[in-house]
């Protein structure tokens, strides 16, 4: 690979790849909300079409479309997957600046969607486009598949894997992108957690009633907080009945891989506006927690009045958003059938239970060539060697691309750090780390194809 060539083609391109960013972040591609979906899908066929690619557009039934391009014929088939959706602006007033207009300030990229994940997708694409255009053909045959819902559990992505199986073959799976932590260091993962997320839904009378007759009718608002209240003790320790008979035990060399991981709490903390952890936990507690233990978190509660001022009413109907963060053997349909048994047995049959998306986790560490390139790319770039993580504690559709089909998976990437604040206001990444996850790519691809020949 000419590194001096690739990195020449990119300064040169910087504006135009800059300006490319900026109408890729324009599209307010909400999946919660099903906004400017198909246009920013439309966008993104068109630009893959400029590299060559064969690109292929599937429409899903009440869904959002997902694309797949394939390009290049080397002895290496690397899928590459992205996700051009992202969560709503909500609340927009505490944006310093529009979330779907891109703003370049201080050495930042500003807007919705930058770390999550326009960003590396798009940087992605343009290290194709460098390396055609300064090294040739491709060393690799690459099978870029971006989807449109994968902030609301990517609902139709494990369908359509099972349908177009025979197009998904490859020997290895890069994932949507990583992180670095407080110090610099950069993280590559192999796996993710699982995540089901619900809503639960309680009602009482069939309008908003007068406050005055609060002593004799239901409030489901009450309702719906005494539910809530069984699945956490006052310490948080997660309660629900049975869920500890599907979290299976981790092997010691886990737990010290995952004691070896450098941990800048303190930063961390700082970062959050926090003076200490959860409960007071302590730092080692906390990393075993954040990386090991399933989740119950509320997202979101509605009921009644929540606007400025004072209405007084007995409310008709009250809902809460909560997801689960799932470990293994834990699974959506294993949570949501503990989640009914558990309010069951409480007398809590009459609150509903309705499953929005479910994900199962997916933690299978191999010894890939990949992740051999991958230590090699991050030398290459960055001058360091990423720490590999066992998962990251978020979640994504890993187990279908990844587990189902055989395929081993490495989560890289330069654009996330410590305070992108990602699904937060003022999203954001380095200008510096934009073209460094080009780079990083385009290394990528040479090292897998020179270690792929080797083999």
């Amino acid at each position: 690979m000419n590194l001096e060539a690739f990195n020449d083609y990119i300064q040169a391109q910087s504006i135009r790849f800059l300006d490319e960013l900026e109408e890729l972040i324009a599209f307010p591609s909400v999946a919660a909300q099903h906004r400017s979906i198909e246009p920013c899908a439309d966008w993104l066929v068109a630009r893959l079409a400029t590299l060559g690619a064969k690109v292929q557009h599937f429409s899903i039934q009440d869904g959002s479309p997902i694309i797949l391009a394939e390009i290049g014929t080397g002895p290496y088939t690397l899928m590459v997957y992205n996700h051009y959706d992202v969560q709503p602006e909500t609340p927009a007033e505490e944006w310093d600046t529009p979330p779907f207009s891109l703003t370049r300030q201080d050495g930042l990229l500003i807007g919705r969607g930058t770390a999550d994940d326009k960003g590396e997708l798009l940087a992605r694409i343009q290290a194709v486009e460098t390396w055609l255009a300064t090294q040739g053909p491709l060393p690799i045959r690459i099978k870029f598949i971006y989807e449109g819902e994968e902030e609301i559990g990517s609902v139709h992505l494990a369908h359509w894997v099972h349908e177009h199986r025979e197009l998904l073959s490859a020997d290895g799976l890069l994932w949507e992108g990583s992180t670095y932590d407080e110090a610099g260091r950069y993280q590559i993962a192999e796996g993710c957690k699982g995540i089901a997320y619900f809503e639960l839904h309680t009602s009482g009378p069939s309008y908003d009633l007068h406050s005055s007759l609060a002593p004799i009718v239901p409030n489901p608002a009450w309702r719906l907080v005494q539910a809530l209240s069984t699945l956490k003790d006052a310490h948080d320790n997660i309660t629900l009945d049975g869920i500890h008979d599907y979290i299976r035990p981790m092997p010691e060399e886990v737990l010290a891989q995952i004691d070896a991981i450098p941990f800048e709490a303190e930063k961390m903390r700082e970062n959050f506006g926090l003076s200490r952890w959860l409960n007071d936990i302590d730092n080692h507690t906390a990393r075993r927690r954040w990386m090991l233990e399933p989740t119950i978190t509320i997202c979101g509660l509605y009921s009644g009045y929540i606007e400025q001022g004072a209405k007084t009413i007995v409310p008709a109907k009250a809902m809460a958003k909560i997801d689960c963060r799932l470990v293994p053997d834990l699974t959506p349909e294993i949570m949501q059938k503990l989640l009914r048994q558990h309010l069951d047995k409480r007398g809590f049959t009459d609150v509903e239970i309705v499953m929005l998306a479910g994900e199962a986790p997916a933690m299978q560490a191999q010894d890939s060539l990949l992740r051999q390139a991958t230590y090699r790319a991050y030398q290459q770039v960055l001058a360091q060697q990423p720490i590999l993580v066992p998962w990251f504690t978020g979640s994504g559709p890993m187990y279908p691309l990844s587990v189902e089909l055989g395929i081993p998976v490495v989560a890289a990437g330069a654009t996330w750090h410590p305070q992108s604040r990602a699904h937060a206001p003022n999203e954001n990444i380095y200008e510096r780390d934009y073209f460094h996850a080009m780079r990083l790519m385009g290394a990528l691809m040479g090292v897998l194809g020179d270690l792929s020949l080797e083999g």
